[in-house]
């Protein structure tokens, strides 16, 4: 989710779903040490429980980056080792690492030995040519040697080379039984499941073999369906409705402008959040046509916001 769940996506998505666990983009070890650790860093008190995700392959820059994350406050701190990026691959991270279990596991350990933060992983299934159930459990159980005792594993496996990452979200196959067996392998290691779940009672039925549901891009192209997939898994809550969250949204970007931040920068999350009901092209239409502009402030979303009021005014008057 590189450059997709930043700050100001993550405060949005806290709004409709509170008690999910929130992680950020994958940043890298080099952006964090030589970087602008505040705009990497910082978050909003409203986002706990968050975790920082990591991407790196040395695990000396891993530990001081999870000091880092202890430093700033977040509550787990996760090595990814599942995106199938060409920068990625050319560093030596990410999915890369799947074929590298002896160095995740000496980063694993790095960051333990740094932090008292819950360190975890993401992975895939495999890569390339890894086609094996007991190819994947070695990788797992060599990683948990090291003390990781919690794993999120996109149901995929991926090709480094001859897929793009995008077709790498599509193209291989979803294994979820894999995820199921790795489960009832190692039943004291915590599995989260990942890859292709949409709907709240997929999640419902994929808690009955393992311990945590992710959400991807699901949650970005279509953010409300995080409250349905919420009441699926922790119940029915006094939640916040539509209208409240983005009176919510307006408040928050009027303060974010105040500290310097441009208004597109927080409205581009929002665009899908009215996807399927009415009014919703004009609303995306309006913000991406004019959240950008010079001086565009939080009475652009506003003014979104009436296109969807008013939508739903003419399709009473027409009943």
């Amino acid at each position: 989710m590189m450059e997709w769940s930043d700050r100001h996506c993550r405060y949005f998505w806290r709004l409709i779903a509170p008690q999910a666990l929130l992680y950020t983009e994958m940043v890298t070890t080099g952006a964090l040490l030589f970087g602008d650790k505040p705009y990497h860093l910082d978050f909003h008190d409203s986002e706990h429980p968050v975790a920082l995700q990591l991407g790196g392959n040395e695990p000396d820059a891993l530990a001081r980056c999870a000091e880092l994350a202890q430093q700033w406050g977040y509550d787990e701190v996760n090595l990814n080792c599942g995106c199938p990026s060409d920068r990625v691959q050319s560093g030596g991270f990410g999915a890369y690492l799947m074929g590298e279990p002896k160095t995740v596991s000496a980063c694993v350990q790095a960051m333990r030995n740094a932090t008292d933060l819950p360190v975890t992983v993401k992975h895939r299934l495999g890569i390339d040519h890894q086609d094996s159930y007991e190819e994947l459990l070695e990788f797992v159980q060599t990683v948990a040697e090291a003390g990781c005792r919690h794993f999120v594993v996109h149901a995929r496996k991926a090709w480094l080379k001859g897929l793009s990452p995008k077709q790498n979200r599509d193209i291989p196959p979803l294994n979820y039984e894999w995820v199921y067996r790795l489960k009832q392998t190692l039943p004291e290691l915590t599995i989260v499941i990942n890859g292709g779940i949409t709907q709240p009672q997929e999640c419902v039925e994929h808690l009955q073999h393992v311990d945590g549901v992710m959400i991807g891009r699901e949650a970005y192209y279509h953010p409300w369906h995080l409250r349905a997939i919420s009441e699926a898994v922790f119940g029915k809550q006094n939640l916040l409705s539509q209208p409240e969250i983005m009176t919510e949204m307006v408040r928050y970007s009027k303060e974010q402008l105040e500290k310097g931040v441009k208004l597109n920068h927080v409205t581009r999350h929002l665009i899908n959040f009215y996807q399927g009901c009415r009014g919703a092209k004009q609303f995306r239409r309006y913000l991406s046509e004019n959240a950008h502009r010079p001086g565009a402030n939080e009475q652009i979303l506003v003014d979104a916001l009436a296109l969807v009021e008013q939508a739903g005014v003419d399709q009473k008057e027409s009943a």
